[in-house]
């Protein structure tokens, strides 16, 4: 997969690919950027480029070099994350690292070592990554991905070099989802808002009938006789946390109508004419107030308060007004 396959990126790989023409190509590199939006896409495609066996200074993704590291299996790059879901990158993992940059590449050109989700090191990890920065190998890259880079030890930051990247215009997006992807332009436009333009999150969720499962929600929390989220797993806290993101989509579809009436900028655009009579139901004092609320949720959430109650203050903000 070559750097054109990369959508909306063109300022981070502009600055890779000075580095690599100049030849400086070498040492730490610091990936920011908000989530889903091209990082280690990026990472993996340039570990390829300067492994490839056919392309110069980009990835032929066909040469046996470029497949291995698609299918994370080439020798010489590495990828380290936390090693159990919500766990950290420990200490041990960076000595690791640290013995592999020691050795030679065994069959590519140059090892290159991807850090997914950096902001996870613990301070232990930390400081013996910052020690592998300061002495860095010729013949080595260390790349870090995070969407946290203020969580990261400032020491360690000051040794990479940082490329930033960022989401794509959701109009972009939209267009791209059409033409790229093939999707209809209902579910292009929902997915390119709803996912705020990170194209990585809109292609998780592109074959997972979203637009009938968030349909779903609204129709069974905006009324007030069919409150209610039985069946739709809200002991799951993560199925909880998407029928709120919903949620907050609506309500802020709804102030979007009622304060400049954009209609095109509505997340829920396939549902214009429910947004319309449902606006008139609210005051712009009620949008806030219950915008509010649902930002307050994800608060609640993270400290293990019961979703029941939550969901039954839910009700309280929105219904009995």
């Amino acid at each position: 997969m070559p750097f054109k396959d990369i959508k909306g990126q063109d300022l981070a790989l502009k600055t890779l690919s000075a580095y690599q023409e100049s030849g400086r190509l070498g040492g730490g590199y610091l990936f920011t950027g908000p989530a889903s939006v091209g990082k280690r896409m990026a990472a993996r495609i340039l570990s390829q480029a300067l492994n490839c066996g056919l392309a110069s200074n980009d990835a032929c993704g066909a040469c046996a070099s470029c497949i291995k590291i698609e299918k994370g299996l080439h020798p010489d790059v590495h990828m380290i994350s936390q090693e159990e879901e919500g766990g950290d990158i420990k200490i041990g993992q960076m000595r690791q690292l640290q013995k592999e940059m020691s050795l030679k590449a065994y069959e590519g050109k140059r090892k290159v070592f991807i850090i997914d989700n950096a902001h996870t090191l613990t301070p232990e990890a930390s400081n013996c990554l910052l020690k592998v920065l300061e002495e860095p190998s010729g013949e080595s890259l260390i790349i870090l991905i995070t969407d946290k880079p203020n969580t990261l030890f400032k020491t360690v930051i000051s040794r990479c070099k940082i490329v930033k990247f960022k989401a794509q215009e959701r109009e972009a997006l939209e267009a791209g989802l059409r033409q790229d992807y093939g999707l209809d332009n209902g579910l292009a436009h929902f997915l390119a808002y709803f996912c705020e333009g990170r194209i990585g999150e809109a292609l998780r969720l592109k074959n997972c009938d979203i637009l009938t499962s968030k349909n779903a929600i609204i129709d069974r929390l905006m009324a007030p006789s069919s409150f209610s989220l039985e069946g739709l797993g809200i002991e799951d806290r993560q199925s909880f946390r998407f029928c709120l993101n919903i949620l907050n989509t609506w309500f802020r579809d709804l102030y979007l109508m009622k304060t400049v009436a954009i209609d095109s900028e509505a997340i829920n655009f396939d549902r214009k004419g429910d947004l319309l009579k449902a606006a008139a139901g609210f005051s712009h004092l009620d949008l806030e107030r219950i915008l509010n609320f649902l930002s307050s949720i994800s608060f609640y959430l993270d400290a293990n308060i019961n979703t029941r109650l939550l969901l039954h203050n839910l009700k309280a903000q929105i219904w009995e007004r």
